[in-house]
């Protein structure tokens, strides 16, 4: 099975609280574009973002994206070495977190988001998971970051988007 198959099957399986028709954009989207899971679609491209978690501290770690200058979770693009979605989003983590020993959250994406973003492209499919820190975890700044912070969860809403709330929100109900 190649990364494109696993999407597919992932969003198939996928049964997040209200989002049936966001789901099927999504699998739309695959269907028309064969290529749609890379940067080089011009349609629009599938993502894989993780929410950094460490639910004993009751806090998030989000990061200030570089470009976008907001607080958001982990996340980008796919890789051709990347084999799953929750590799690539378990990969886009570790790499902007600096954390090792990082684990999915089980039961697959938390959510979806679609997002336009600026041409050449036009939106972000990001299928959205929680991973968890482990105990003692330490974090460092990568090179696509401003900056990288632990936030309460009662804090995010002040500091980030309402697709980070939702996400954060969906991540504890799943914990």
């Amino acid at each position: 099975m190649n990364l494109y198959d696993d999407a597919v099957l992932v969003l198939k399986t996928y049964e997040g609280r209200g989002q049936d028709e966001l789901r099927q954009a999504y699998l739309d989207h695959l269907a028309a574009h064969q290529d749609g899971m890379w940067k080089a679609c011009e349609a629009g491209h599938v993502t894989a973002s993780a929410l950094v978690i460490d639910p004993e501290h009751g806090r998030v770690l989000l990061t200030l994206h570089k470009k976008l200058r907001m607080w958001l979770q982990m996340g980008g693009h796919c890789e051709p070495g990347d084999t799953t979605l929750a590799a690539a989003a378990l990969r886009e983590a570790a790499e902007e977190s600096g954390i090792t020993g990082l684990t999915l959250l089980p039961g697959g994406p938390v959510r979806l988001d679609r997002h336009p973003i600026p041409a050449p492209c036009n939106w972000h499919y990001d299928v959205q998971y929680a991973v968890l820190a482990p105990r003692g975890a330490e974090h460092a700044i990568s090179d696509e970051s401003l900056d990288l912070r632990w936030f309460p969860y009662d804090e995010v809403p002040d500091v980030a988007d309402e697709s980070v709330v939702r996400l954060l929100e969906a991540t504890r109900a799943r914990l």
